[in-house]
């Protein structure tokens, strides 16, 4: 009887500690259009599905990438950080500017979970599964021998209906240079007032203007990091393996130094941990050069809730 028991106690143990290294993921789409998910460049799901879970996932991150059946959706990337025994559950959604995003709801521990097997559970391949034949459009140009002899810089764009990204080649230096020519359009923020500049910031007006192209919002602090600097900064940070360590170093470099917001959402994506991303995020708003760019920090959350919080810390400082 006892040897059943320690038998008992120590397959169920084994249970719990295998269940505990593993995370899953789960994403549906909030008005059901089929989509497949691509981890780590490796295509899960060889039919488009509504609603998926991916079970097995031994990594802490992924690189994930959305691909829509309807291909004139287009797709969507985004790189996703995992704790071991827990399920993370992500909406593919649009926002109020019908632009899609993949948007995290909530982590529940593996174990509170209920285990079931049906048509849309995965586990986590490292080959491409059996695909269907996905049509997608292409674009090109037909070029005849008289157009090539009658010009000196031919150009020739292709389309890549994958990435949304036109290859250009000048043919007659035989050289390729590849442009982005995604169609996204960032609103620049909307400045009712004039720009809250303290004396200090006014009187050197002429010093901080250029720091970031194009950009002519409010300003938080003078004279942004330089880039050798930043790259310094992020070695330091990544140089640790504890959360609360790389948090007190981040702390500190941003207490003592202007950043933009861009370098700030670097700086972010270096915590394995919403809590602390978020943390850091509250504490760089007023070392941030160009604070009408912080909506940027967006992408480097997982969850809405999390959006919500900056958000409504930034209003109470303005």
């Amino acid at each position: 009887m006892i040897k059943k028991s320690i038998l008992l106690s120590l397959s169920l143990f084994i249970f719990t500690f295998a269940f505990s290294q593993k995370s899953n993921l789960v994403f549906f789409t909030e008005q059901g259009e089929p989509f497949y998910v691509v981890l780590n460049g490796i295509k899960q799901n060889a039919d488009a599905r509504t609603n998926l879970k991916i079970s097995d996932l031994t990594d802490l991150s992924y690189k994930c990438k959305i691909i829509f059946k309807n291909t004139e959706l287009g797709q969507l990337d985004k790189t996703i950080y995992l704790r071991h025994g827990f399920e993370f559950t992500y909406v593919i959604k649009q926002n109020n500017k019908n632009k899609w995003l993949i948007r995290g709801m909530n982590e529940t521990p593996i174990s509170n979970t209920t285990i079931s097997k049906n048509d849309n559970d995965y586990q986590f391949s490292t080959s491409e599964p059996q695909t269907e034949n996905i049509s997608t459009p292409t674009s090109t140009r037909v070029i005849n021998n008289k157009d090539i002899s009658n010009s000196e810089n031919l150009n020739v764009s292709i389309s890549d209906p994958v990435s949304n990204e036109k290859i250009r080649m000048d043919l007659s230096t035989n050289r390729a240079s590849l442009q982005n020519t995604s169609n996204t359009t960032i609103k620049q923020t909307e400045v009712r007032n004039k720009p809250d500049y303290n004396s200090h910031y006014s009187n050197n007006q002429h010093q901080v203007t250029n720091a970031v192209q194009g950009y002519n919002g409010p300003y938080g602090c003078n004279h942004p990091m330089t880039s050798q600097m930043f790259a310094d900064v992020k070695t330091s940070i990544s140089s640790k393996s504890f959360e609360n360590s790389k948090l007190t170093i981040a702390k500190q470099v941003i207490s003592n130094n202007c950043l933009t917001s861009a370098q700030v959402k670097e700086i972010l994506k270096l915590f394995d941990f919403e809590a602390t991303r978020l943390d850091v995020a509250k504490f760089a708003y007023g070392y941030t050069y160009d604070k009408g760019n912080y909506y940027q920090l967006n992408d480097a959350f997982n969850f809405e809730s999390s959006i919500d919080d900056l958000n409504n810390y930034i209003k109470t400082k303005k």
